[in-house]
């Protein structure tokens, strides 16, 4: 599949993992997200170490590979590349976009934009596939996050590629974000809060059924 056509399908349900360190409880979290119709999973931990990291990223990759989900690593190109990833999210810290690009070649490089438009136009330019803004509403993971508009979705629009929400995204305010347009929505707690896989596959059943087939 293409780099054009794996950015297509950067829609609906992006899951986000929380930060657990029981790679196996992980992975049955990860699976029963792909079950309820998770389209992207990005592997997200801040507390793990650089190798627990890579063997928690090892396990999911074929796990989104088996349920036809797209598999982003946060922060970490070289991982990412290493793991064989569909692509990676990276952030205003994260190095510029030609050197991780160098390093992940044709796979995809989402972009966090906060609240700057302006900062997803340039990120496009440099070769960004999918742009996210954020937060969105308030947020248990980032409390003290700038809060995005939701007129940053129609701003965007014209750079022509997928549009991801992300910050305090719950059932009760993402059809907010679809009806003004967004491609997809960024969620952690709301989907993992229980880390239980019939309650994560059911969180994210609902998810997916915002956006249209």
């Amino acid at each position: 599949m293409t780099r054009i056509e794996h950015r297509r399908r950067v829609r609906g349900l992006y899951a986000v993992t929380p930060d657990e360190p029981d790679t196996a409880r992980l992975v049955a979290a990860v699976e029963a997200a792909i079950r309820g119709g998770a389209r992207v999973v990005q592997y997200r931990n801040k507390t793990a170490t650089p190798g627990e990291r890579a063997i928690q990223a090892r396990a999911l990759a074929p796990v989104c590979r088996a349920g036809d989900a797209l598999f982003i690593v946060n922060d970490d190109a070289r991982l990412a590349h290493e793991v064989g990833a569909d692509g990676v999210h990276v952030g205003e810290d994260d190095g510029d976009l030609a050197t991780v690009r160098a390093v992940v070649g044709d796979a995809l490089v989402g972009v966090s934009c906060y609240v700057e438009i302006e900062r997803a136009r340039r990120a496009v330019a440099a070769g960004a596939d999918y742009v996210a803004f954020g937060s969105f509403f308030t947020s248990t993971i980032k409390p003290q996050a700038p809060r995005a508009d939701a007129s940053l979705i129609a701003a965007a629009r014209p750079l022509g590629v997928p549009i991801v929400g992300i910050g305090g995204i719950t059932l009760a305010n993402a059809g907010v974000l679809v009806a003004a347009g967004i491609d997809a929505v960024a969620v952690i707690s709301a989907v993992f809060g229980s880390g239980e896989p019939a309650t994560v596959e059911a969180a994210a059943s609902r998810f997916a059924a915002l956006f249209p087939a």
